[in-house]
């Protein structure tokens, strides 16, 4: 395997981010790497493959097929191949629904297919091979979409593959300080393949609209702005993290026997009642709520507001009375 005999700067890079980190990729794991043949996963597979003698890991590799273009099939057909050249382990799924879907019922989808595989393998940790790149599109994105703290802080390094299973398996982000140009070049010096993929030309999505004419003019005017944006992206996510950790504290003392104290609410400043309200109702499992419907029930809760309540996803209602705050479900 040629990749796996040669070690550049760019194995260097994530070797030392690596030991500063040891939790990213734990030594002697297995990694289900997800593969889609492109430049930033056959990257990613690069770089691990060189420091495997180093951390000791095992791989398992899985590729999705979209099915989005005439050549899907093919892609997948070609990458099976290369993998069994390499001797590396490949799992192939194709996706059978509509393939008219959005872009969220596709990462769905991706993700119910690793979470199987994972626990197939016995597999705690799951990588995917987002960049920089990556990050600073998704903060655009979210920015213009209006979102909060957590939104402008996503594409973690770290967090469960299934979010309604925080002990199952781990979805990792290694190349996060990597940008696109980057994995472009890496693929270059390891003599790598790589396999398009024409879905990244549809100008009708979104992520592609930001990534071929927005950031290239951002960029023109203001060199590496890419790399900038995708560092606010995660000091905003460890500001968020803060608030979480300063909330939940916070939250201790308002708690009352139906829920939270309203009056001790109505006496912050509404902005914290609003971060306050946010943790508290993902606490009880409520799905996030957007920005101007946090607005709206940070406002109700507030002082000089009546009693009343609000229907919320899943069947639940949240109810304030002169006293409390309380979640209620209703059959």
């Amino acid at each position: 395997m040629a990749a796996s005999k040669t070690w550049l700067p760019w194995h260097d890079t994530l070797h030392r981010q690596l030991l500063r980190q040891p939790n990213l990729l734990p030594d002697g794991e297995t990694l289900l790497i997800a593969l889609s043949g492109g430049q930033d996963s056959m990257a990613l597979l690069g770089l691990l493959l060189g420091l495997q003698h180093l951390h000791h890991w095992q791989f398992q590799l899985w590729h999705g097929d979209h099915g989005w273009h005439d050549r899907s099939a093919a892609t997948a057909s070609e990458l099976k191949e290369w993998c069994q050249s390499q001797e590396l382990p490949l799992q192939i799924s194709r996706n059978t629904r509509d393939h008219t879907g959005t872009e969220a019922d596709a990462r769905s989808w991706r993700y119910q297919e690793l979470a199987a595989l994972s626990q197939q393998f016995c597999c705690r940790t799951v990588l995917t091979a987002h960049t920089a790149s990556d990050r600073a599109e998704t903060l655009l994105l979210q920015l213009a979409r209006g979102t909060d703290l957590a939104g402008l802080g996503s594409l973690r390094p770290i967090r469960p593959l299934q979010n309604d299973d925080p002990s199952g398996a781990r979805l990792v982000r290694p190349l996060l300080t990597f940008s696109r140009d980057d994995t472009t070049q890496i693929c270059q010096d390891l003599q790598l393949p790589i396999w398009l993929d024409p879905s990244n030309a549809n100008q009708a999505l979104s992520r592609n609209r930001i990534r071929n004419d927005v950031l290239p003019v951002l960029e023109e005017l203001y060199p590496g702005c890419s790399q900038r944006i995708a560092q606010l992206s995660e000091r905003m996510s460890q500001v968020e993290d803060s608030q979480r950790t300063l909330a939940t504290l916070a939250l201790e003392q308002l708690r009352s026997e139906r829920g939270l104290q309203r009056n001790a609410l109505k006496a912050v400043p509404e902005a914290t009642r609003r971060l306050l309200l946010h943790h508290w109702l993902q606490q009880q499992g409520v799905r996030a709520l957007s920005a101007s419907q946090l607005n709206t029930l940070s406002f109700a809760i507030g002082p000089g507001s009546p009693p009343g309540s609000r229907s919320l996803a899943k069947h639940k209602t949240l109810q304030w009375t002169r006293d409390s705050v309380q979640l209620v479900s209703k059959p």
